[in-house]
């Protein structure tokens, strides 16, 4: 195929849009597809084969005389149906040596990524659970450019990364340092490393990348056409952070019980799951809003968790998430997890109350808190292969006075994090990769853990 010629930016992007609706296979003139050692493959196709150029790893953006760089980014269907991100958007990879004397503007994130061309594809399975490739479409072609406050954040998140290379922390990294543009890890495993300009401490190799969270508020706006309402603006969270934003926002009600924050807001408090985001709405002035439909939580990829502290301070429960998928636990390498990826992508807003003598729950106080990258890659790393090997060896089934036991790693076995039963009751199960059935189980966070970290101000 020879490649697509342009004069102007219209006319490239007027070309790009035509592959709105097109599946894989009808752009795919190298038969890509079929080659499963392809790493890339989307990228490939439609670089290669809608706009005939050959894969580079060129330091400049792939349409250089216009600024321009081409990625291709999955999109997925929620348990809901609505659509979101299928992961963050990978960009270059970062040379710290290099990267240490250059500003925002001469860094390679900005010379490379200032304007994205963006081929939305959707992302679906197969009945293996692997990527459908021969019936993935083409949803939403996009041209796109951080606005301006946006892009403020982003420089913000830039310096922080340039910080700690130039302070000799390369090593030291986290996707929890900043809030749009990352440093995501990249290589074939945790031991591809590089050298950084101030230590002789290897760094994990890592790439520029925006955060999922701000690729499904685009998802949501571009293709959705969702119109998701905003508590604050780019240019206040710029100026103060976002903690500071939500703080003020919440700090009035502190001391208040639920019913009386219910009252004064106005709204009727529940006896179900919807009970805290109501308060949480009604607290941030937007009463009767799913908070999945404001913009901060969708773009930062906040999720709130509610503590409830016993009137002497205690935490009487330990803190659940999602079950476990034990055929991923099985099966999946930790770099790939989705348990490490989760906790180096997410912030989690920590609404806490406490207990008085009578039983009512007084909001106490808020905490805006990620795992940091040195839990990330000791204990949670830890537990994940703790459990990946008792998947692997068979899972130890034990009856008891008070039911079934496992061996699965529990509260005692590691600092932060174990696994427990967590099911609507003894008859939900799933089944072992070993083909044994055990009643539905829960990653949980220990409770020891959740009270050292809500009394580290």
């Amino acid at each position: 195929m020879q490649p697509f010629v342009y004069e102007t930016e219209k006319e490239l992007i007027t070309y790009a849009k035509e592959a709105e609706g097109k599946y894989l296979y009808e752009i795919d003139k190298n038969d890509t597809l079929s080659n499963t050692n392809v790493k890339g493959k989307i990228g490939h196709i439609i670089e290669e084969g809608y706009f005939g150029y050959s894969k580079n790893s060129k330091a400049e953006a792939d349409f250089a005389d216009l600024n321009i760089e081409l990625k291709a980014t999955g999109v997925i269907r929620d348990k809901k149906k609505q659509l979101k991100a299928k992961e963050r958007l990978v960009l270059n990879i970062i040379n710290y040596e290099k990267e240490a004397t250059a500003d925002f503007f001469t860094s390679s994130y900005w010379q490379k990524n200032q304007k994205l061309l963006l081929f939305f594809y959707e992302y679906i399975q197969d009945k293996n659970k692997k990527m459908d490739a021969f019936n993935t479409q083409i949803i939403k072609v996009d041209l796109f450019q951080f606005p301006e406050e946006d892009l403020e954040i982003v420089k913000q998140d830039w310096k922080t990364i340039n910080d700690k290379i130039r302070n000799g922390e390369a090593h030291l990294l986290s996707e929890g340092d900043t809030m749009i543009l990352g440093a995501c890890t990249k290589g074939a495993t945790a031991k591809t490393v590089r050298s950084q300009p101030f230590s002789q401490i290897p760094a994990k190799q890592r790439a520029y990348s925006i955060k999922q969270g701000y690729m499904s508020t685009l998802v949501r706006k571009l293709i959705s056409e969702e119109h998701l309402i905003s508590i604050t603006s780019s240019k206040e969270i710029a100026e103060k952070s976002i903690e500071t934003v939500l703080y003020n926002k919440f700090s009035p009600y502190f001391g208040m019980s639920d019913k009386e924050i219910a009252v004064k807001e106005g709204i009727t408090l529940s006896q179900g799951k919807a009970r805290v985001s109501r308060l949480i709405s009604a607290m941030l002035g937007i009463k009767g809003t799913d908070l999945s439909q404001i913009e901060e939580f969708e773009k930062f990829n906040i999720k709130f968790k509610t503590i409830t502290q016993e009137a002497d301070g205690r935490l009487k429960e330990h803190m659940s998430f999602e079950n476990i998928d034990f055929k991923e636990y099985a099966t999946v390498p930790w770099e790939d997890s989705s348990l490490k990826e989760k906790f180096e992508s997410t912030k989690w807003l920590f609404i806490i109350f406490q207990k008085d003598l009578e039983g009512n729950k007084i909001f106490k106080d808020i905490k805006l808190w990620n795992m940091s990258g040195d839990i990330i890659d000791n204990e949670l790393k830890r537990f994940y292969l703790q459990t990946q090997k008792i998947l692997k060896g068979g899972v130890t089934l034990t009856g008891t006075s008070r039911g079934i036991k496992n061996n699965l790693p529990s509260a005692k076995d590691n600092p932060i994090c174990h696994i427990r039963p967590k099911a609507r009751n003894a008859k939900d199960k799933d089944a072992l990769p070993d083909g044994q059935m055990i009643t539905k189980q829960c990653f949980w966070l220990n409770k020891q853990f959740i009270s050292r970290l809500i009394l580290d101000k």
